[in-house]
């Protein structure tokens, strides 16, 4: 089969290599749309050591099922599906308890480290365990269910973060990432939506999508400005999403007494927290990681419309492209969001 194949640090090329074996519980997959992930993107160039070539990038995926393993129940070849990025053991303690994306054993697609390799989609069929797939509804497009798996992630942010009706939340980082979870925070009955980037063109698009208020955080004080906008206040929830000291640290600065950070960014792997800050304003702080479950709810959201995800598709092209579209995603190409390859 056709795959898009990392070769070397930032070097892609297309090879045919070895279409995926079925396992008893596996399904293959004939993919018809795979979006590239930011986390790819951070990863080409070996700086994230998540991405040792040669791989098979793509986790962002959805298609039709060409062939089913042995011991595959409830699916069918012709089966439009998708699958979570994750394939969780089922079997570990926390397995157990419903907290997947924790999974002991947790394996990512298309990701290469360390510890595994597990290609991924970036190619003509993908194969995965039968235990991670969801089926797409009838309306719903590949390209549209694509998008799904970045989705869940700010649906989850979302949901880890507490919140009463007509809180007042700020998003830090207007990204592909920040401005679902943007969507996530409305639909979650959050009341005002304050989303600070230095992007402007971001910062309009989050406006768009539902932001009351946006802040340019390179050209004003954001925790003075959101002081400003809740009477003295701070913001109730606080859910940050770049990743790197200066985010964070605005995200704690901007919260109230009592208030709750949720972090989701990831750049870094260490930051300086103002201590006493949250100490002394008795600032409750959570990670975020991946998803946990909430694809079906994702699915439904985009196929009622309840989540514009067509906002942030910013091209279509084939797989043969991939190489052309990494490239000016690394060199983040201003305007450029979520590119999707269709072998």
């Amino acid at each position: 089969m056709k795959a898009l194949v990392l070769v070397a640090k930032s070097k892609f090329e297309i090879r045919d290599i070895p279409t995926p074996a079925v396992g008893e519980k596996d399904v293959l997959i004939r993919v018809k749309a795979c979006g590239i992930c930011g986390s790819d993107v951070h990863g080409m160039d070996g700086s994230t050591g998540r991405r040792i070539p040669p791989i098979v990038m793509g986790h962002e995926a959805a298609g039709v099922i060409e062939k089913a393993g042995p011991k595959v129940s409830g699916w069918k070849v012709g089966d439009r599906v998708t699958f979570d990025s994750t394939i969780y053991c089922g079997n570990c303690g926390f397995c157990r308890q419903g907290l997947i994306n924790l999974c002991d054993n947790r394996r990512v697609m298309g990701v290469s480290c360390g510890e595994y390799r597990q290609d991924g989609a970036f190619a003509e069929w993908v194969a995965v365990p039968d235990h991670i797939l969801y089926r797409l509804p009838d309306s719903l497009s590949f390209e549209r269910a694509a998008m799904v798996e970045a989705l869940s992630i700010g649906v989850h942010a979302a949901n880890r973060t507490p919140r009463h009706l007509a809180d007042t939340v700020l998003l830090v980082g207007a990204g592909m990432i920040g401005l679902l979870t943007l969507q996530a925070f409305r639909v979650a009955g959050f009341g005002q939506i304050i989303a600070c980037d230095i992007d402007a063109g971001k910062l309009e698009l989050a406006k768009k999508l539902g932001a009351d208020v946006t802040l340019k955080s390179d050209e004003c004080d954001v925790p003075k400005e959101v002081q400003k906008l809740t009477g003295g206040r701070g913001a109730d929830a606080a859910v940050e999403v770049v990743g790197i000291p200066p985010t964070v640290k605005t995200a704690i600065l901007s919260l109230k007494k009592g208030g709750s950070l949720t972090l989701v960014g990831n750049v870094t792997p260490e930051v300086a927290l103002p201590l006493q800050v949250a100490v002394t304003r008795e600032l409750d702080i959570r990670g975020s990681c991946a998803s946990c479950g909430e694809y079906p709810a994702c699915l439904d959201l985009i196929a009622r419309g309840a989540v514009d995800v067509d906002a942030l598709i910013s091209k279509v092209a084939p797989l043969t492209e991939g190489a052309e579209w990494f490239e000016r995603l690394h060199r983040a190409e201003k305007g450029l969001m979520k590119v999707i390859l269709v072998p």
